[in-house]
């Protein structure tokens, strides 16, 4: 619908009209368009990335906090594009011994705020999540080894691992996961039992899950060898 549209069904003026729509926005209940609205649906579910930084603020930094400390100086990290796993960037970008490889556009922004080595993946931007994704990145990431991969997710499945909203990304993430001697799912509490359509990673693929989430025994059970890991 359009903002015309609301401005005449409701009979508010336009300015009332923008800040409820800003405000339903941030509380995820429509997508706003240039000059109307959407039903979230049509977006397929996925957040902006902007709209993503601005949640789960304590307990992403609590999470990113206990995963950068997993890293060792002289060891190679990938970093991937989610929220969560960006602030693990930042808790690492200023370490002088440590090698950085990520997809995340925000998080190569900031690589001269800091002494440790960041190297892009490359490819081609996804604006809704500032990630590089295509041949270029998983091209490079077939070449790679990393001592450590911290993935996010936007749901997770407790009994069949983590999903996310887009193929191209899940390429991208199952092929960290994949060239890692360890590989890190972070993920807020949030995240669990979230609807996602993409499954990027069985459990078996996952040898650590660092989250805010208190998990049941069925949901232990079903990480298998996946060590759960509390802020």
């Amino acid at each position: 619908i359009s903002v015309p549209e609301l401005e005449s069904l409701l009979g508010a003026s336009a300015a009332t009209v923008r800040r409820d729509l800003a405000f339903l926005e941030e509380a995820g209940r429509v997508l706003r368009t240039h000059g109307g609205i959407l039903s979230p649906e049509h977006g397929g579910g996925e957040v902006s990335y902007d709209r993503k930084s601005r949640r789960e603020l304590a307990a992403k930094a609590a999470i990113a906090a206990r995963a950068a400390a997993m890293v060792e100086d002289g060891q190679s990290v990938f970093v991937d594009s989610g929220t969560t796993a960006f602030k693990v960037g930042l808790g690492l970008i200023g370490r002088g011994e440590v090698t950085i490889y990520t997809n995340s556009v925000p998080l190569l922004a900031q690589s001269r705020e800091g002494g440790a080595r960041v190297v892009s993946l490359g490819g081609e931007v996804r604006a809704v999540s500032l990630a590089l994704v295509g041949g270029p990145a998983l091209g490079w990431m077939g070449r790679l080894f990393f001592d450590l991969a911290f993935v996010g997710a936007s749901g997770v499945d407790p009994a069949r691992g983590p999903c996310t909203t887009e193929i191209t990304e899940a390429q991208v993430k199952a092929e960290a996961v994949r060239c890692a001697a360890r590989a890190v799912l972070v993920a807020d509490a949030s995240k669990w039992g979230a609807s996602a359509p993409v499954r990027y990673a069985d459990w078996g693929d996952i040898d650590a899950v660092v989250t805010d989430h208190r998990l049941t025994p069925s949901e232990r059970a079903a990480l298998g060898r996946a060590k759960p890991i509390l802020p």
